[in-house]
């Protein structure tokens, strides 16, 4: 491969991990940094999912002739029963914000995924079209967004264990498991350790669950740009060529089977960030 042909797949490599920001990141973290191309596809599809669902909400209907719902205001509702169902499973409280939360965070995050599947060239040529340098269109290869969601749920549940177990009991919880004694001295001893493990327990899981989003759908972003490698360097005139053709050939298949591939795994992802949000607050429910 010639120096050029590395510089090119350098260069587009890079334009594809460059987001549309106020200023340069300097630092790992600077709130002064925003990223305008994730806020505004983030907005976008915040607008998406709640226009949609409040548009069907006003317009529902019972069916024609008492029939069963159909078309959107259908797919809404089987949406909104499996999540209520999902959260029914795992949350035994009682409270108005879990099942509301956990659709919001299902399908949010599940559009922030979807944009994967857009081709990886389509929206950064129309914006470069417009005068616009750089455009990362997936919310979810943000680590900003992510950490986001996770931090906001490792709020929610820290507040529901102080308000459902008291002070005293959330700090039990944190200093008196999971090594326990009948001995108060002995007790009194593992209080540092049990601090220190429940400690531990409680940061690892906004990490968990923002890393763990971040890593599969940006494994599958890297993964469309890799196959759309396959024909940059030589660009259309490859197609003057039978191996050019099958190389063109070869991107088509492998892109449309890893399209349906990726398919499951953001749906996949989705779930697991809303099934754990739920345990979370479930947990921070439950007494010990």
């Amino acid at each position: 491969m010639a120096a050029s042909d590395s510089a090119r797949i350098g260069e587009y490599v890079t334009e594809h991990l460059t987001y549309l920001t106020n200023k340069p990141q300097t630092s790992l973290i600077n709130f002064t940094v925003i990223n305008y191309d994730t806020v505004f596809f983030s907005v976008l599809l915040a607008a998406l999912f709640a226009g949609s669902f409040y548009w069907v909400a006003r317009r529902a209907s019972a069916g024609a002739a008492g029939g069963a719902p159909r078309g959107f205001q259908s797919f809404v509702e089987l949406i909104v029963e499996w999540v209520d169902s999902q959260v029914k499973d795992v949350f035994h409280g009682s409270s108005r914000l879990i099942a509301p939360l956990a659709l919001t965070i299902f399908c949010w995050v599940y559009l922030f995924n979807c944009m994967d599947l857009i081709p990886v060239d389509l929206l950064p040529d129309i914006a470069k079209g417009m005068g616009i340098p750089h455009l990362k269109v997936v919310p979810s290869t943000d680590l900003n967004v992510v950490f986001g969601l996770s931090l906001t749920v490792f709020i929610l549940t820290i507040f529901y264990s102080f308000k459902m177990k008291g002070a005293l009991g959330f700090l039990a919880e944190l200093t008196l498991q999971p090594f326990t004694s009948k001995n108060v001295f002995v007790q009194a001893l593992f209080v540092p350790v049990n601090f220190l493990l429940e400690s531990v327990t409680q940061i690892a899981r906004p990490l968990s669950l923002a890393l763990r989003l971040f890593g599969n759908i940006f494994a599958g972003e890297m993964i469309f740009v890799l196959l759309a490698l396959l024909t940059l360097v030589h660009g259309y005139a490859a197609l003057e060529t039978f191996s050019g053709w099958g190389l063109a050939i070869m991107q088509l298949v492998l892109t449309f089977a890893w399209e349906v591939f990726h398919l499951l795994i953001i749906t996949i992802q989705a779930f697991i960030f809303m099934v754990l949000t739920v345990v979370y607050l479930a947990m921070a429910h439950e007494h010990h």
